[in-house]
């Protein structure tokens, strides 16, 4: 069990990118571990642009994405991007990388299959970290990585990618804060992982989900459900391979059967039109909404299970205060990381 728990935090790559970083400055002052953002390149900013002007005004922060995923670059070009990063700034990047969602439906392509993940993720670490990597059949490496050193976390739903998971992820990431749901999630991937021969207690467990602090729940609910449409689409991936046959907790398949599509131009917006088949009981579980005391509790709740970091999305109308509370209230408690004056 972990002693203490990271928080980090999730960004949008919306204009202007100097918002952004600006954003990302407060977050390592009041404490944060972490700074992601999305990787949907039609819909957003470029994340790797920004992330050289992040860590160039910042001192400590891990920036990455949640998540890349394999369709969109070529693997050597994303491995050389961190690479590039970690050799400017002090290996101050992670690698969070799925089968691939927005990024690759709004350019019409279906997500990347497990199999094709699994061989990216070797090959981005591999060659990020110096090594020589297998890529299309030739034996490719950076002649010019020197101590270089990334780790690669996963994001799964599904029980093959929670399998890959643990076979070859130096960390997991769930996208939702439900306890119970988390508890089956992380079981999965560790069974994987002692399955597979690796140490299921070496790989960081990452929970993401929107958190807004506040009173009025009417409000921060209409503004985070969107979040539920968003994991939708990766559940409805699922029951469509497998039915609702108990592949997934069955809290996830449920709550997708008023689900009528989903429109990728308010994806990950608050507000969005297209989410109202989820229901205000499944945004309480994924997301972290109300008082600061509220927060506490279910943060508690996922430390005992296991979670080395807590990674909550801002997107909503009141970044700036969350923020706030976040570094005020959130991190002393959990974790140990130093806030600058």
């Amino acid at each position: 069990m972990t002693t203490t728990m990271d928080i980090g935090v999730v960004f949008q790559c919306d204009p202007p990118a100097s918002a952004v970083v600006d954003l990302a400055k407060k977050a390592e002052a009041a404490g944060f571990s972490h700074v992601w953002t999305f990787d949907s390149h039609l819909l957003w900013e470029e994340p790797f642009v920004i992330y050289s002007q992040i860590l160039a005004q910042t001192e400590r922060v891990v920036v990455g994405p949640m998540v890349t995923n394999p369709g969109t670059r070529d693997w050597t070009v994303t491995a050389s991007l961190f690479a590039t990063l970690n050799e400017m700034y002090g290996n101050r990047t992670v690698c969070g990388i799925g089968r691939g969602d927005s990024a690759l439906r709004t350019l019409g392509y279906p997500p990347t299959t497990v199999k094709e993940l699994g061989e990216c993720v070797n090959v981005i670490r591999d060659l990020a970290n110096g090594r020589s990597a297998a890529y299309r059949g030739t034996e490719v490496h950076f002649p010019w990585v020197k101590d270089g050193s990334l780790e690669v976390w996963v994001a799964a739903y599904g029980p093959r990618a929670l399998a890959l998971t643990g076979q070859v992820g130096d960390g997991y990431i769930l996208q939702l804060a439900d306890p119970d749901i988390a508890a089956w999630m992380i079981s999965s991937v560790r069974a994987a992982a002692e399955k597979a021969g690796r140490d299921p207690a070496a790989i960081k467990f990452c929970v993401a989900a929107p958190a807004y602090v506040g009173d009025d729940l009417a409000h921060q609910r209409d503004q985070t459900r969107w979040f539920g449409g968003m994991v939708g689409n990766h559940v409805a991936d699922i029951v469509g391979r497998y039915g609702s046959s108990g592949a997934v907790p069955q809290a996830l398949t449920d709550y997708i059967e008023g689900r009528q599509g989903y429109d990728y131009a308010e994806h990950g917006r608050a507000g969005n039109t297209h989410t109202d088949f989820v229901p205000d009981e499944i945004v309480d579980r994924f997301c972290l909404l109300g008082p600061i005391e509220a927060h506490l509790a279910k943060l508690q709740q996922l430390k005992e299970l296991g979670v080395d970091q807590f990674a909550l999305y801002l997107q909503h109308d009141d970044k700036e205060h969350t923020l706030a509370a976040y570094g005020e209230h959130v991190i002393p408690v959990f974790s140990t990381a130093p806030a600058r004056a």
